[in-house]
């Protein structure tokens, strides 16, 4: 999986291209959102990592983002409930996709429940964050820092900036 650092950043990213005055809301929700799936780490030891409700299974997958956004968007919003609807949506099922893009595991359950498969990008750049705090602050943990500031950070970055002086100037 990527950091919860990557996968927050993304779902702020989302939320900022979706409104430069987004809600303090949804610009939290779109960051719990992104980082929401990896709860099924809860299951370790319990749930083998290949059921559908093992890591990387359900929670990843575009059915759980579909009702999550739904949920979410009757409870918090009424005006604007489509783009809130998309900003959560995209926000829950970047996290599956920046998961495909990692160098671990054994892939990404899109499809549960129609599908077990699990599946990765042809392009698996993302170093794999160790899971545990303390396995976080080691040598692995900043080279997983590296590879996100590398493939997620920057990106985003080069979208904030890119988005703020369009808006600038369409402000003039």
């Amino acid at each position: 999986m990527a950091s919860l650092f990557g996968h927050g950043l993304v779902g702020f990213t989302l939320t900022k291209i979706a409104s430069a005055k987004a809600s303090k809301v949804l610009l939290f929700l779109a960051i719990v959102s992104a980082i929401l799936p990896d709860l099924d780490v809860v299951t370790f030891g319990k749930i083998p990592y290949t059921h559908p409700f093992g890591h990387r299974g359900f929670t990843h997958s575009i059915v759980f983002a579909l009702i999550w956004a739904t949920i979410l968007a009757f409870i918090f919003t009424k005006a604007k409930r489509i783009l809130f609807f998309a900003v959560i949506f995209l926000s829950t099922i970047s996290h599956g996709v920046l998961d495909a893009l990692t160098t671990g595991g054994k892939g990404v359950g899109f499809f549960i429940p129609f599908n077990n498969a699990r599946f990765f990008f042809p392009w698996q750049v993302i170093k794999v964050s160790p899971i545990g705090i303390s396995k976080f602050f080691t040598n692995r943990g900043v080279q997983v820092i590296l590879s996100e500031l590398k493939y997620i950070g920057i990106p985003c970055l080069i979208v904030l900036i890119v988005l703020y002086f369009k808006r600038k100037i369409t402000k003039v």
